[in-house]
């Protein structure tokens, strides 16, 4: 079995650390699992993920710990005690990290969840969690993509949760975002979310709460689901949204993105706005819509 790394203080950098951390400097980079047995570089702050290419790591300098830059952590201040940003690399940590923040809130969870669905597995590991939050008395506000209201297993899973709990839905959101009491946030740092930012500055915690309620005023809540989209002159309110992503250039893929459907489901909606504008080409289309004044209309 192989012996547990002890982690240590910058200036007491163990041997193995100090081998690894010479040859990223000198070469530059290194990669991830390379440094596995080293977890005291990316402690300290010597070693950073290369956020072009999340398999290497970059060298920080010696001086890095307190730098954001270099990969590990920001001070908050004299008067508070910890720091103010976190970079989490890795699933087990950032899971680590939110789990933990979990246990501590007592008043108010705010979550944004970009995307059409969650997996019902993903559903059913969090509801043990989610509910204890309600159990204790905190409220609970989750902000979804207007696809996600055709969701099964998202309905069944707000349906089972006893307690302060609702949900809104908009065409677009942030990236994920969770903030805990107004005292931690939590957002991904790179495409796939394998590092994380675990952000206590007073500044940037009250900064992503306030936008999270501007969003959710703005929103539509999640109950009825069932009820149909309201249309105008046979035009929805989705396919309004589409309009004004087709006037900005976006490509099909870009569209489905934004709005957190498949590239399929949103084909057919372009394909129904053009039939309903009479459009022969994506050129034409865009000019329809302009004529059809879509883009003045509220979607």
């Amino acid at each position: 079995m192989a012996k547990k790394h002890l982690l240590h203080a910058v200036e007491e950098l163990c041997g193995a650390g100090l081998s690894v951390y010479a040859r990223a400097v000198a070469e530059g980079r290194i990669h991830r699992s390379e440094a596995r047995a080293v977890p005291c570089l990316m402690e300290l702050g010597l070693l950073r993920p290369d956020l072009d290419d999340v398999q290497w790591l970059r060298p920080g300098s010696p001086n890095a710990l307190h730098d954001l830059c270099s990969g590990s952590h920001v001070p908050l201040g004299p008067d508070i005690e910890g720091p103010a940003i976190t970079v989490l690399d890795g699933l087990s940590r950032i899971n680590s990290a939110i789990d933990r923040a979990m246990l501590d809130v007592r008043d108010e969870f705010l979550a944004v969840q970009p995307g059409g669905t969650r997996p019902p597995e993903t559903l059913a590991e969090v509801f043990p969690r989610d509910q204890a939050i309600l159990t204790r008395g905190c409220r609970m506000r989750t902000l979804y993509q207007h696809t996600t209201r055709h969701s099964l297993p998202v309905l069944a899973y707000f349906e089972q949760l006893d307690g302060d709990t609702e949900a809104r839905t908009l065409d677009e959101v942030t990236d994920r975002l969770f903030v805990f009491d107004r005292t931690v946030a939590f957002v991904p740092a790179s495409k796939d979310r394998s590092i994380a930012l675990e952000l206590r500055h007073p500044a940037l915690v009250e900064y992503f709460a306030t936008t999270f309620w501007r969003l959710w005023r703005l929103a539509t809540p999640m109950w009825p689901q069932a009820a149909p989209q309201p249309s105008e002159g046979g035009i929805t309110t989705r396919q309004r949204a589409i309009a004004g992503l087709l006037v900005e250039g976006l490509t099909d893929a870009e569209i489905a993105d934004r709005l957190g459907m498949n590239i399929r489901t949103a084909r057919v909606h372009i394909a129904k706005l053009a039939a309903t504008l009479g459009s022969n080409s994506r050129a034409q289309l865009g000019y329809l819509i302009g004529q059809a004044g879509l883009l003045n209309q509220p979607s």
